[in-house]
């Protein structure tokens, strides 16, 4: 539950509006039509899910964040998928680029600095494209995209009721480490 000083929140990466715009073409063709495509808006990659987060601990993840010193790097999303039990259309990275698996690290390690329990089970790159699929899509290859990621954010996860809205608090530069705060 949400307070004025608690938040939902999750680290993420976040595509720009010509990598978006490829995502969701890509997503057109795999998503079987009774599925909800997830809003544009909405497209992004977890990094790390932290939960309802208080100031303080929030302080902490922002401060974590803010001193990783990691390099940019290419992800290339060459791979769908469909997970029956959650009912989800994904795309995702095979193999996961080395540079993302240790932001995924860095992140995890952050959080138990700030007193936060990381996921336990490996980390899965992908992007969900649709919700509430009753059937699976052709899992396999995809027309690769190249998404050059230079940075990750901390994005607030708002529950209202025409759906989950995602909004961008803050990023962070990959291999430079300075902020720029979104809201």
């Amino acid at each position: 539950m949400e307070t004025a000083d608690a938040r939902r929140l999750f680290f993420a990466l976040w595509p720009d509006d010509g990598v978006r715009a490829q995502i969701r073409s890509a997503a057109q063709a795999l998503i079987p039509q009774q599925a909800k495509a997830v809003p544009g808006d909405n497209l992004h990659i977890t990094l790390a899910f932290l939960g309802t987060v208080a100031g303080p601990v929030r302080v902490c993840l922002e401060r974590a964040a803010a001193a990783i010193r990691l390099p940019g790097f290419t992800l290339r999303l060459d791979r769908c998928g469909y997970w029956r039990r959650p009912r989800v259309v994904w795309l995702g990275a095979e193999p996961a680029p080395a540079p993302l698996l240790a932001l995924v690290r860095v992140l995890a390690a952050g959080m138990v600095d700030c007193g936060l329990e990381p996921e336990r089970r490996p980390y899965q790159v992908h992007l969900t494209v649709a919700r509430k699929a009753r059937r699976a899509v052709r899992e396999g290859a995809i027309e690769p995209i190249e998404w050059p990621v230079e940075r990750f954010c901390l994005v607030q996860s708002l529950t209202l009721p025409e759906g989950a809205v995602y909004r961008v608090l803050q990023s962070w530069p990959l291999a430079a480490g300075n902020a720029t705060a979104d809201a």
